[in-house]
């Protein structure tokens, strides 16, 4: 699997810390950001993969699962640091589950929202990959 745990930059201070998340933190130019949030524990969100859009997910808050899938290996990965993000590089089926209360996720994404990017089924997906 290619993805990858990224150590974000902080700054610690006695008022609290401070994470910056620049062009020289991840492997891309991020030209979209939106975060999840209020997502109840028992939702799973995600759902799908991407054919050319990567992305990098951020516990800001709480805590999730992320499981990833490349149509031959599955793996989860749990969120719950601010200082730490996910890189999901493209054609990775991922799933988002298990989010604690007050749980927030930020996602830096390369691309501005193009639906042709998706792949929102499961068989379509095993198919894309071949």
């Amino acid at each position: 699997m290619d993805y990858k745990i990224i150590e974000i930059p902080k700054v610690e201070d006695y008022r609290g810390n401070l994470a910056i998340i620049e062009k020289k933190v991840l492997p891309y130019t991020f030209k979209r950001v939106y975060y999840l949030y209020d997502v109840p524990s028992t939702a799973h969100r995600g759902g799908h993969a991407h054919k050319q859009h990567q992305e990098f997910l951020v516990a800001i808050s709480g805590s999730f699962d992320v499981v990833l899938d490349t149509g031959t290996e599955r793996t989860t990965i749990t969120l719950n640091k601010p200082d730490k993000g996910l890189f999901i590089p493209t054609n990775m089926w991922r799933e988002l589950e298990n989010f604690s209360s007050g749980a927030v996720c930020l996602v830096l994404a390369s691309h501005e929202f193009e639906e042709s990017d998706y792949i929102r089924e499961y068989d379509e997906f095993l198919a894309w990959i071949k």
